[in-house]
C-alpha cells in the first residue's frame, strides 16, 4: 500500500514541469498581431476582431476634418450620442470597420499582415478610411456640412462630399454600399458571390465560408470596368462644381409601388388571423367596425357603412369584425359596445365616435386618409390657403438641426388629431417671423388665427408625445366650435360654456350671430389673459417686497422662504369659460325639453353649468341673453361669481338638482365634507346616548331605576313582568346574562354608577351608537352608488344591451341618441 502511495507521488512531481513548460508548437496565429495605419489614430482604446489589434475608429472635429478627408475616400459617420438609433447602429459600425480593416483585398477575407505599410492592406489598397463624427459635441461643424437627421453615413472624396447612404442601416445593408464602392475603385476586386459578415458585436469571422446570400448581381471585370468609369466621371463632374455639399445627390432605393387599397370597394369581413396579417403587422390604414349581428343600432348603421367602403374604393381599406364568432379579437380590441368604430394604423389606433349618418363617415375616412401622407411641409403661401379651409392648424417649426427624433415624435401624433385638427410642418423664415420663433424646433397652434404656444422648457419636451397630446386636447377645439354628439362632454364638461342656439335658416341672422360670438370669445379670451397676467405681476411683487424686507432685517430664514416662494398660478386653476354654437333646428327637440327654447322664435344664447345641470338665459335686466358682444360680456361676470348673482335655472328635477349639487360639493371639497360626516355621526351618538341616559333614569323600557321603578322588567326580580317569584327572578337573569354579552364590560370613569351591576344604559347607548353608525355608512354607500350610478349609464346600459338584445328598442325610446348630444 505504502509502495503504491510513494509511486503516485513521484509521478504527480513528474507531471509538473510537464504542466508549465509552454508549448514549443503553439500556432504563430494565436499571437496578436498589431496593425497599424497612420491615417487612423485616435486617443480611445484598441480592439481585437480574428486576433488582429484593430486601432480605434479616426474621430473627426473641426480641427482635423478638412485635412484627414482630402486625400482618399473617407466614410464619415455622423451621429448623436443621445440619439437611440445611434445607440442601436453603434455596435454594427463598428463591427464593420473591424471586419474591413482586418480584410485582405487580395483574398477578401480577414487574415492578418505582417507588413502594415504594405499597399495590399485595405487602407493602402483602396484608400478607403472609415470615421465617425459627433455632431453634440461639434454641432457647428454638422450643421455647416447639412446634417438634418442622425445617424447620417457620408461618403467624401479627396474632401468633397460624393453621397449619402440612405439605405437599410443593417450590417448587409452598409457592407453593400461599401462593396459597391470599393468595387468602382478597384473594379474586378471583390468577389462575385459577396462576402461572410459578421454579426454585431462579433470578434472574430469564418474567413473561409460562404455567404448566406450570395450577391445575385454580376462581378466580373467588366461590368466593374464600366461601373469605375462611370464613378470616375461623376466625381469628376462633382469636382468641378463650386458648391458640391448643396448639389450632392442622394441615393434613393426604388420601392415597389404598393397595391391599391380596397379595390373592391367593399367592408372586408375580418377574422382574428386576417386581421393580424392586414391590419396590425402592416402600416395600411384601416377603418374597422366591431359589431353584433343582435344589435339594433349595429343594423341601422351597416346600409351606411357599405356606402362608404364603396366611396373609399382605391383610398382606404375598411372592415368589419363580428364579436359573436370573434369575441376573443374584439377583447383584445377592448371593445365595450356595439357598433365600437377604430381607425387603425400599424399599432396604433384611434375611436370614431362621431355621427353615423354617410356624409359623417366620409368625411371622417377622407380626413384619416391623409394621416397616411405624412405631416406636409408648407410654405407661407401654403399655410394661408389652409387657413381659409381650417378652423384649427398645429404649425411645427424646425431647421437644419431637427433630429430624426423630434420628426418621428411629430409622426406619432398624426393618428390621435383624425377628425381634430391639421397638423403641417415649416421651415419658412416668413412663417417664423411672422409668428415671432427663435427657438427651434417650436410647435404652436394658430386657431382662427390666433396663435397659442407649446411651452417646451428641454429638448426632450418636444419629444414627449403623451405631454404634448394633452396640450394638444386642450386646443384643438376652434375658439368657437359646433357642439355635436362627438364632442358634446369635450365641450360642456368642467367649465362655463357660452351656447349659441342659432339656425341655418336665417342665413344673414346666422352668419351674423356666429361672428359676434366669435368677437365676445375673442375679448373675453384677451381680458381673461390681462387679468391672469396682472394678478401674477401681483404675486411676484409681493414675493420682491418679502425678499426686500428680509434683506432691510438681515434675516436669513425669512430670505431664504422667500426665495423659495413659487409663482405657482396657472390660467386653468379657475373654471374656465368657453364658447360654443348649436344648430339649433338639428337638436330642436333636445333644446326645448332641457332649456325651454324654441329657435323658431329666435335665436337665443345661453351659459350653461354642465357639472351642476343649471343654465342661465336671462341678463341682469331680466330679458334674454341676445347673441351680442355687449349682452354676452356683462352676463359673464354675474354667472361666475360665486355665489352667482343671478340665479339660474335647472335642468334636471328637484331630487337630482339636490344630488349633483351635493356631488359637486363632495368633489370641490373632500376634506370639509369627511369633517361634516365625521360631526354628523359623532353627534347623532351623543344625541342618542343622551337619550338613551335621560330613559334610564326616568326608569325606561327596562326599569332600571330601582325596586319601585316603573317598567316592564324589573332587575331584581320582585315586581318583573311575570309579577315575582322564581319565574320571574329567572327571567331577569336571563335578561342579564344577554345584556352582558351584548353590552360587553362596561368600564369607564365616566359613566354613571346606578344600583344595577349590569348598567342596562351601555345596551342601549351601544345600540344607538351602531344604529347611528349603520345610518351613517349606508349613507355614504348610497351616495357612493348614486355618484357611480349616474356617472356610468352608458356603460351599464352597453353591458345590460349586451346581455339582453330586446332590451335594445326600450332604450331607444327613453334615451334616443339621435336626440341628446349627450
Amino acid at each position: 500500500m505504502r509502495v503504491s502511495l510513494l509511486a503516485w507521488s513521484l509521478l504527480s512531481l513528474l507531471s509538473i514541469p510537464a504542466l508549465a513548460a509552454p508549448s514549443d508548437n503553439v500556432s504563430p496565429s494565436h499571437h496578436l498581431v498589431k496593425r497599424g495605419d497612420s491615417d487612423v489614430k485616435s486617443e480611445g482604446q484598441s480592439t481585437t476582431f480574428n486576433g488582429i489589434e484593430v486601432p480605434p475608429m479616426k474621430a473627426l472635429t473641426p480641427d482635423n476634418f478638412d485635412d484627414t478627408i482630402k486625400d482618399g475616400y473617407w466614410f464619415v459617420k455622423q451621429y448623436s450620442p443621445s440619439c437611440p438609433h445611434c445607440q442601436k447602429i453603434a455596435p454594427t459600425w463598428q463591427t464593420l470597420y473591424e471586419f474591413y480593416y482586418t480584410s485582405d483585398p487580395l483574398s477578401s477575407s480577414s487574415s492578418k499582415s505582417s507588413n502594415t505599410d504594405s499597399l495590399n492592406s485595405f487602407h493602402g489598397f483602396y484608400n478607403f478610411h472609415f470615421a465617425e463624427m459627433n455632431c453634440l459635441a461639434h454641432g457647428d461643424l454638422c450643421r455647416k456640412l447639412d446634417v438634418k437627421y442622425f445617424p447620417t453615413f457620408a461618403l467624401y472624396h479627396n474632401g468633397e462630399l460624393v453621397e449619402q447612404y440612405t439605405g437599410k442601416k443593417s450590417m448587409e445593408g452598409i457592407s453593400e454600399f461599401v462593396e459597391e464602392k470599393l468595387e468602382q475603385i478597384k473594379p474586378g476586386s471583390r468577389p462575385a458571390q459577396g462576402l461572410h459578415l459578421p454579426k454585431p458585436g462579433d470578434k472574430g469571422v469564418d474567413t473561409q465560408a460562404q455567404p448566406e446570400a450570395p450577391v445575385a448581381k454580376d462581378k466580373d471585370r467588366e461590368a466593374g470596368t464600366k461601373a469605375g468609369e462611370k464613378h470616375n466621371e461623376q466625381a469628376a463632374q462633382l469636382a468641378e462644381d463650386e458648391t458640391p455639399a448643396d448639389k450632392a445627390s442622394i441615393k434613393s432605393k426604388t420601392k415597389p409601388k404598393p397595391a391599391p387599397a380596397n379595390p373592391q370597394g367593399i367592408s372586408v369581413p375580418l377574422t382574428a388571423e386576417s386581421f393580424q396579417k392586414l391590419v396590425t403587422t402592416t402600416q395600411d390604414p384601416w377603418f374597422i367596425k366591431f359589431y353584433a349581428p343582435w344589435c339594433h343600432h349595429c343594423q341601422a348603421l351597416a346600409p351606411n357603412w357599405r356606402e362608404m367602403a364603396k366611396e373609399m374604393q382605391g383610398v382606404l381599406n375598411v372592415g368589419e369584425v363580428n364579436c359573436d364568432a370573434e369575441s376573443r379579437l374584439c377583447k383584445d380590441a377592448r371593445v365595450s359596445g356595439f357598433p365600437t368604430m377604430y381607425f387603425f394604423r400599424g399599432g396604433e389606433r384611434v375611436e370614431y365616435t362621431g355621427l353615423r349618418g354617410l356624409g359623417d363617415l366620409v368625411s371622417y375616412a377622407k380626413k384619416a386618409v391623409d394621416v397616411g401622407s405624412g405631416v406636409q411641409d408648407v410654405d407661407a403661401t401654403t399655410f394661408k390657403e389652409l387657413e381659409e379651409k381650417e378652423d384649427v392648424i398645429f404649425l411645427y417649426f424646425y431647421d437644419h438641426a431637427t433630429t430624426s427624433e423630434d420628426f418621428e415624435a411629430l409622426e406619432r401624433l398624426t393618428l390621435s388629431l383624425v377628425g381634430h385638427a391639421r397638423l403641417v410642418k415649416t421651415n419658412s423664415a416668413a412663417l417664423a417671423e411672422r409668428f415671432k420663433i427663435s427657438t427651434w424646433p417650436r410647435l404652436l397652434v394658430s386657431r382662427d388665427g390666433r396663435p397659442s404656444y407649446y411651452n417646451a422648457l428641454a429638448p426632450k419636451d418636444m419629444r414627449d408625445f403623451r405631454q404634448i397630446l394633452n396640450w394638444m386636447r386642450t386646443v384643438w377645439l376652434p375658439i368657437v366650435p359646433e357642439l355635436t354628439a362627438s364632442n358634446a362632454r369635450e365641450i360642456m364638461d368642467g367649465k362655463y360654456v357660452v351656447l349659441g342656439i342659432l339656425s341655418r335658416k336665417h342665413s344673414d341672422e346666422f352668419l351674423q350671430s356666429k361672428r359676434e360670438l366669435k368677437n365676445a370669445a375673442l375679448e373675453w379670451m384677451d381680458k381673461q389673459t390681462q387679468l391672469f397676467q396682472l394678478e401674477r405681476a401681483e404675486l411676484r411683487d409681493a414675493k420682491q417686497l418679502r425678499i426686500e424686507e428680509a434683506e432691510d432685517r438681515n434675516d436669513q430664514r425669512a430670505l431664504r422662504a422667500a426665495k423659495n416662494m413659487r409663482i405657482t398660478i396657472r390660467e386653468d386653476d379657475k373654471k374656465q369659460v368657453g364658447f360654443a354654437w348649436i344648430d339649433g333646428d338639428f337638436w330642436e327637440r333636445w333644446l326645448r325639453t332641457t332649456y325651454g327654447i324654441d329657435v323658431e322664435n329666435g335665436e337665443r344664447v345661453i351659459i350653461n353649468d354642465q357639472d351642476n345641470r343649471r343654465y342661465w338665459d336671462t341678463s341682469s335686466s331680466g330679458a334674454s341673453i341676445m347673441a351680442s358682444r355687449t349682452s354676452i360680456l356683462e352676463t359673464i361676470p354675474l354667472v361666475i361669481a360665486n355665489p352667482p348673482k343671478l340665479t339660474p335655472k335647472s335642468t334636471v328635477g328637484t331630487f337630482e338638482s339636490v344630488f349633483f349639487f351635493t356631488r359637486t360639493f363632495i368633489s370641490g371639497h373632500p376634506i370639509i365634507f369627511f369633517i361634516l360626516l365625521t360631526l354628523s355621526v359623532a353627534g347623532a351618538t351623543i344625541v342618542a346616548r343622551g337619550r338613551s341616559l335621560r330613559r334610564g333614569a326616568r326608569g325606561g323600557i327596562l326599569g332600571v331605576t330601582g325596586n319601585t321603578g316603573g317598567g316592564f322588567f324589573n332587575l331584581d326580580g320582585k315586581e318583573g313582568l311575570l309579577n315575582g317569584g322564581s319565574t320571574g327572578k329567572v327571567f331577569s337573569q336571563t335578561l342579564r346574562r344577554a345584556a352582558a354579552q351584548s353590552a360587553g364590560a362596561y368600564r369607564s370613569p365616566f359613566a354613571p354608577k346606578y344600583h344595577t351591576p349590569l348598567h342596562f344604559h351601555g345596551l342601549t347607548t351601544g345600540l344607538a351608537t351602531k344604529y347611528a353608525t349603520i345610518a351613517g355608512t349606508f349613507g355614504v354607500a348610497a351616495g357612493t352608488f348614486a355618484l357611480f350610478f349616474f356617472g356610468e349609464i352608458p356603460r351599464v346600459r352597453r353591458d345590460i344591451l349586451q346581455k339582453v338584445p330586446f332590451l335594445d328598442e326600450y332604450f331607444d325610446r327613453t334615451i334616443a341618441p339621435e336626440d341628446n348630444p349627450f
